[in-house]
C-alpha cells in the first residue's frame, strides 16, 4: 500500500507562489505515474499535471505557472506554483498511479487564493 502526503498548501495573495509537496511512502515515484489534481468547492476535480516516466503534462489553465518535479531520493513530487489567480483556490491532491489496478491518493492540501 502506497501512502501519499501533501503538504505546502496555504493562503497567498493574488501574484503569489507557493510550492506543493507530496511525499510518497511504500512506493517509489520513479515507478508511479504521479499527478495532481485539484478540486473546487461545487467543481469536479480537475487534473492539474501529471509526471511520468514518458510524459509531463499540464491543464491548459496553469501551462507557464505551474511545474511538477520530482526528487527520486526524497522519494517526493513538487508542484511550483506562481502567479496564482483566485480560480486556482482549490483544494489540491497528490495522485500516485500504476497501471490500472493501483491508484494512491492523499487526504490533500488546502490551496487559498485572496486578496
Amino acid at each position: 500500500q502506497v501512502q501519499l502526503m501533501e503538504s505546502g498548501g496555504g493562503l497567498v495573495q493574488p501574484g503569489g507562489s507557493l510550492t506543493l509537496s507530496c511525499a510518497a511512502v511504500g512506493g517509489s515515484v520513479n515507478v508511479l505515474e504521479m499527478n495532481w489534481y485539484r478540486q473546487a468547492p461545487g467543481k469536479q476535480r480537475e487534473l492539474v499535471a501529471t509526471l511520468s516516466r514518458a510524459n509531463i503534462y499540464y491543464a491548459d489553465s496553469v501551462k507557464g505557472r505551474f511545474t511538477i518535479s520530482k526528487v527520486a531520493i526524497e522519494n517526493t513530487v513538487y508542484l511550483q506554483m506562481t502567479n496564482l489567480m483566485l480560480d486556482d483556490t482549490a483544494r489540491y491532491y497528490c495522485n500516485g498511479r500504476l497501471g490500472t489496478d493501483y491508484n494512491f491518493w492523499g487526504p490533500g492540501t488546502q490551496v487559498t487564493v485572496s486578496s
